[in-house]
């Protein structure tokens, strides 16, 4: 399973990215706006959006390109491991 993380924090990549790791999803995290991020989302099969983290322009984006793969979207408020834990483990049940 192919996953996107828009939002989150910086100092919490490589903890994303380990999680994800563990329940076999590739990991595509994107903490900060960068021009080009509607092609580099790319066609996931889950998008993730840290809601408190990340800049209303960048959920626009990143929903707009997930809307075109039709990928499922999870809006989570908090940007903490448990809650990657919690999500991962009912899109991968």
């Amino acid at each position: 399973m192919s996953v996107v993380i828009v939002g989150g924090h910086d100092r919490m990549v490589c903890q994303y990215k380990k999680i994800c790791k563990d329940y076999h999803c590739k990991a595509k995290i994107f903490t900060q706006m960068s021009g080009n991020l509607k092609n580099m989302i790319g066609s996931p099969d889950l998008l993730i959006l840290f809601t408190n983290t990340v800049s209303h322009k960048m959920v626009k984006c990143a929903v707009d390109e997930a809307g075109k793969c039709n990928a499922d979207i999870v809006r989570c408020h908090t940007s903490s491991g448990a809650a990657l834990n919690e999500i991962l483990q009912k899109a991968c049940s």
